[in-house]
């Protein structure tokens, strides 16, 4: 079994079932997005540089879908949230799948692609 595999089965609900319904979408809309463990948690690639991945934060009750250049996306897509001051990752917090706009998340995907590729590093401040 994967790594990334073991990480999703091992959540508690209702985490693990936003989890994979985010990794499903991810993986269905970005067919050219790599699914890689990191850090202890599951980042989803595109253009060979990371552009999301999926996270519970200890001591929170939601699932912390974060975009790694959300600071570039946050003016077009406000659902992206900087409450942990973070400097360029910008996060959507899931605490159900009721949470989720599904329209507005798969434009969101495609557009965080989009400005991935334009882009020379992924991390950048």
């Amino acid at each position: 079994m994967k790594p990334v595999d073991e990480y999703f089965i091992n959540q508690k609900e209702p985490y693990q079932s936003i989890m994979l319904y985010v990794r499903g979408l991810i993986l269905n809309t970005l067919p050219e997005a790599e699914e890689k463990f990191s850090y202890k948690i599951p980042f989803y690639n595109c253009h060979n540089k990371p552009m999301v991945y999926l996270n519970i934060l200890k001591g929170k009750d939601y699932v912390d879908v974060c975009f790694v250049q959300g600071i570039l996306l946050e003016k077009k897509f406000p659902i992206l949230r900087n409450d942990n001051k973070r400097k360029q990752v910008r996060s959507i917090q899931l605490k159900n799948l009721e949470d989720l706009d599904h329209e507005n998340f798969i434009a969101l995907l495609h557009e965080a692609s989009h400005v991935l590729s334009h882009s020379k590093k992924a991390w950048f401040i």
